[in-house]
């Protein structure tokens, strides 16, 4: 298994576990911290950050994991309508709603819903980062040898043939020949 398939993986169980509690724990964002935060925090942001999961402030918290991972990220929008949380993040959020790309999620808690777009938003920088296509080797096979298929044969026999590659019928490659 390759490295930089694990990191999806975990990410997909920290959105399982999201979507599946129905309130925040301090336990729960503590290892969605340690599991998801790469970049190093300044010592006061960290010892912020741990405080603020501690006092319980998990709102607050989440926030600031956004604002510490995702720093060019911004969150649009916090709506709730029957008794669901609406929470959409995007890079530019002076565009108009029909033209940004935001991410949105929707949880029944607050704080999870604010997760589960930051969780949301990573797994899709992740996807956005795999290769579209899978990737070859670059050694060469002894099995395969390239083949040459133009037709050498009738430009030997006749050099003063010149072949149009534009010509798609055989009488209209006639007309072009006998026009040079």
């Amino acid at each position: 298994m390759f490295l930089h398939s694990i990191r999806p993986q975990q990410l997909a169980t920290f959105a399982a576990r999201v979507r599946a509690a129905d309130e925040a724990t301090p336990e729960l964002l503590s290892e969605i911290v340690a599991g998801t935060v790469r970049r190093l925090p300044a010592p006061g942001e960290a010892a912020q950050l741990h405080q603020l999961i501690e006092a319980g402030a998990l709102t607050e918290a989440a926030f600031a994991v956004i604002h510490l991972e995702l720093p060019l990220w911004q969150i649009r929008r916090i709506t709730y309508d029957e008794g669901e949380w609406y929470c959409a993040i995007s890079r530019q959020r002076e565009l108009p709603e029909w033209l940004d790309e935001a991410i949105e999620t929707t949880h029944a808690s607050l704080t999870l819903a604010i997760v589960s777009v930051y969780i949301e938003t990573l797994r899709q920088i992740e996807v956005s980062r795999e290769p579209s296509r899978p990737s070859v080797s670059r050694t060469r096979d002894d099995q395969f040898k390239p083949v040459c298929c133009d037709n050498f044969a009738q430009l030997a026999a006749n050099p003063h043939l010149k072949i149009n590659p534009l010509a798609t019928t055989p009488a209209r490659d006639s007309r072009i020949r006998q026009s040079f």
